[in-house]
């Protein structure tokens, strides 16, 4: 019995290990991020949100999609409030709002019908659920990787939303955001593309 117990003590001492690793290299990256963000002025941030949303433009699934999950943007993430307002003219437009520990999304109608929720994110603050088919989904990220992993900021959130569901995932961010590697488990959902000004990884 001591032997069988000592075993599973090993075992989960060394998952548990592993996850605080795995843990303490998502907080350096996120660190990294951060500290490089605050060198970005808006002039660039806006530079690089037009390269990414003109190559978006062209993309045929784009092209497709009739609704879209997207973001409100904060001011240290890739732009898109002139995007959703330009796009929401013809498609549907989908925004995140938290609710109970969980994600739902909501279409966006106009600007001023935003409202900030529980993590200061703006959020539609009317309007029913949507709980129809999604054509496809652009995911922010702290960092994502070449090989399509997403780092988000580990509230795991996008994951819970986005797992068995077969929606194309798109993932945005700057070009210092785009790591060769960067550490991922099972329960982190991959993208199928991850779009930079420089690179599109798919």
């Amino acid at each position: 019995m001591f032997k069988i117990f000592n075993n599973l003590f090993n075992t989960t001492s060394k998952h548990s290990k592993k996850g605080t690793a795995i843990d303490t290299q998502k907080s350096i990256i996120r660190r990294e991020v951060k500290t490089k963000k605050a060198d970005l002025s808006e002039a660039d941030k806006l530079e690089q949100a037009k390269i990414i949303y003109e190559k978006i433009e062209q993309m045929p699934e784009f092209k497709r999609a009739k609704s879209i999950l997207m973001y409100w943007s904060l001011s240290d993430e890739l732009p898109t409030h002139d995007f959703i307002k330009k796009w929401n003219r013809t498609k549907t437009i989908l925004l995140p709002v938290v609710k109970n520990h969980h994600m739902t999304f909501r279409p966006f109608i106009s600007e001023d019908k935003l409202l900030a929720g529980g993590l200061n994110i703006m959020e539609p603050k009317s309007g029913q659920d949507y709980l129809k088919n999604v054509d496809l989904a652009i995911i922010p990220g702290v960092a994502f990787d070449k090989l399509r992993n997403r780092l988000g900021r580990g509230k795991g959130y996008y994951d819970k939303y986005l797992r068995n569901k077969r929606i194309i995932k798109w993932g945005l961010c700057f070009n210092f955001q785009l790591y060769d590697k960067i550490p991922a488990t099972s329960q982190d959902i991959k993208m199928n593309k991850v779009i930079t000004p420089y690179e599109t990884i798919e």
